[in-house]
């Protein structure tokens, strides 16, 4: 199996499958002498890990990141970081009756017609569970970039959507719900929604809204590796996304380039900033501020019609314990694979410079 690795210098490698011994993974390219808090990255984990509220999947993980290898005295070595994440509550036997049934809008089937076998405990390698791997790297990365902040945060649920402006939003609120909403009036209405979606064994998508400040000028490189490109490619290699827009997106699409034109204060500075802090595929020192569209999950617990591996119509309905929504515990998700792009992009800067 090819790409399973993220990154040209600062470079993710990942293992391991959903009901597996464990899942893991190894960051090469990490500079030497970086200090690394390992509670700040537990608390990463845990903005992620299963079971963490009434409105998640109920398994039970502790996360707990295992490094083996790289961090010596609380700080980097220069050689590959290897780490390792046990996984402690599998229970297979919840998939059991999908062993020769293909999930709607699952892998499995394209996972059959590519490898001619699968994992069909929780999906195996094609399970959400493997970004954990991704998170624990995503945490050594946000300490390498320092003053850069990451900040992501629920902005849709269904068709409940933020009506704030960016400049209206109180960022102190979203680890205080349990939806990640800046606003709590309406992480309130989407945590009832979602309750709602749940008890009707039905499974509902969202919005995630990222905003990256601090960011210097002159990150990204101009060709096929611009900087919004590669955000592009890091969101949508995340379970479950569907789209991603940076800057004015889709809404730049409908406006004139009179109105849509960045003008330049004295400083460098842009009066606007429909380019979401990237032009050229080069970052311009404004904020960087993107959206990503999360389908909703594809295991039910209603009876749906399918097939078998045989091509025979059969009738399945999902067991075990799911997410009605995944919005929630993706915010980590999409702060770490910023993360990796940015501290890819930080290191090869460094390089093209004497």
């Amino acid at each position: 199996m090819a790409g399973n690795s993220f990154g040209t210098l600062f470079k993710l490698t990942t293992f391991g499958e959903s009901h597996g011994e464990a899942i893991g993974g190894i960051i090469d390219g990490c500079p030497a002498g970086l200090e690394i808090d390992a509670e700040m990255i537990q608390l990463e984990m845990d903005r992620r890990k299963p079971g963490q509220s009434a409105i998640v999947t109920q398994r039970k993980e502790p996360d707990t990141v295992k490094f083996l290898s790289g961090i010596f005295e609380g700080k980097t070595t220069g050689t590959p970081i290897g780490f390792l994440i046990e996984n402690a509550n599998q229970k297979s036997k919840d998939y059991s009756h999908i062993k020769d049934v293909y999930r709607p809008s699952h892998a499995d089937y394209t996972y059959d017609q590519k490898y001619g076998n699968r994992d069909y405990r929780g999906g195996g390698r094609s399970s959400a569970r493997e970004t954990a791997c991704r998170v624990a790297a995503g945490a050594v990365a946000k300490q390498l970039l320092k003053d850069i902040k990451i900040t992501a945060y629920t902005a849709a649920v269904g068709e409940i959507e933020l009506q704030k402006s960016l400049k209206e939003l109180d960022f102190s609120e979203i680890e205080k719900n349990p939806v990640r909403c800046p606003d709590p009036a309406k992480a309130e209405e989407m945590e009832t929604y979602i309750k709602k979606i749940r008890s009707e064994g039905d499974t509902v998508g969202g919005v995630v809204e990222c905003v990256i400040t601090n960011v210097p000028p002159g990150l990204g490189e101009p060709v096929f590796d611009k900087l919004h490109a590669r955000l592009g490619q890091a969101m949508l290699s995340i379970n479950a996304v569907k789209g991603f827009e940076y800057g004015s997106g889709f809404d730049g699409s409908r406006m004139k380039g009179s109105e849509h034109n960045d003008l330049f204060n004295e400083d460098g500075s842009t009066r606007t900033n429909f380019s979401g802090g990237v032009q050229g595929g080069i970052s311009n020192g404004m904020d960087i501020y993107f959206r990503v569209a999360f389908k909703p999950v594809a295991t039910l617990m209603q009876k749906q019609e399918t097939i078998d591996s045989e091509g025979n119509k059969v009738e399945m309905q999902g067991k075990g314990r799911h997410d009605p929504c995944v919005v929630p515990r993706a915010i980590p998700i999409v702060e770490a694979m910023a993360a990796l792009v940015l501290a890819d992009f930080y290191l090869l800067d460094k390089t093209s410079k004497i």
